[in-house]
């Protein structure tokens, strides 16, 4: 026969014969609160940087909770549970916590893998191009305006002194610059009238956007500087997941019965 050591059969007896309300942080009015609410507040917490797990965050967590049970059994002697705006709030709210967490087991079961997020990862890099662009516009209401000024660059007007009369007021004080960036940041037409330009090129025409005519100027070219797999993969990853859950939702309700 096999004898246990004696501090571990002393560990199983007690926990054998420990009272059933050990399991709760306190009991309120004869109403228990379990012990596994601080657990999870603590949980949440830590993960979301907002405490530590010590013994100030613990006692304060249980204080709380107790306030809260001592308010809402007094809310519930008011009847405030039977208020028809708490009930559509208490509706709504299990309805969220319902549906967050079949979304929450859904992904756990539908992972996003590293394959989709390379993939993904390839898809922005070719979208996104391996140029960076400097350009500079000048925004004008009529088509005519911007030929206008067109003119008079080819005269030799600096671009940056007839910026100042651009309706993009954001940048008419700064000579129409728009900063470094890829084509991909801009409206496709916009993108179109400088990608074919040389450096220190102007639009020969007015390109139109939902915004007005804009005469375009190309600064200056460089290679992208474009984030590595590593360093976006997170971002990747949630964009993914919240793609298949917003697919998944969409299914569903194909499938629903809705009159």
């Amino acid at each position: 026969m096999t004898f246990k050591p004696a501090h571990l059969l002393l560990a199983l007896i007690a926990v054998s014969a420990a009272p059933a309300f050990a399991q709760n942080l306190a009991v309120v009015n004869g109403k228990a609160i379990p012990t596994s609410r601080v657990e999870e507040a603590v949980k949440q917490l830590v993960a979301a940087g907002q405490a530590q797990d010590n013994p100030q965050t613990r006692l304060a967590i249980k204080e709380e909770l107790i306030a809260r049970e001592v308010l809402m059994q007094e809310a519930i002697k008011q009847g405030y549970d039977k208020k028809p705006e708490v009930r559509a709030a208490l509706d709504n709210a299990r309805q969220s916590i319902v549906v967050n967490q079949l979304a929450r087991e859904y992904i756990q079961k539908n992972p996003v893998t590293d394959a989709e997020i390379k993939a993904e990862y390839d898809r922005f890099k070719a979208q996104t191009g391996d140029k960076e662009y400097h350009v500079r516009h000048i925004l004008l209401d009529t088509e005519a305006d911007a030929n206008a000024v067109i003119g008079k660059i080819k005269a030799g007007a600096k671009f940056e002194e007839l910026a100042k009369q651009s309706k993009d007021t954001g940048t008419a004080n700064n000579g129409g610059d728009l900063d470094w960036a890829t084509p991909s940041s801009f409206p496709p037409e916009f993108a179109a009238g400088f990608t074919g330009l040389q450096k220190g090129g102007v639009t020969e025409k007015p390109v139109k956007t939902a915004n007005g005519f804009h005469v375009i100027k190309l600064d200056d070219t460089r290679a992208a500087k474009l984030p590595s797999l590593e360093e976006v993969k997170p971002q990747i990853q949630d964009a993914l997941a919240q793609k298949k859950l917003t697919d998944y939702r969409d299914q569903m309700v194909k499938k629903a019965k809705v009159q």
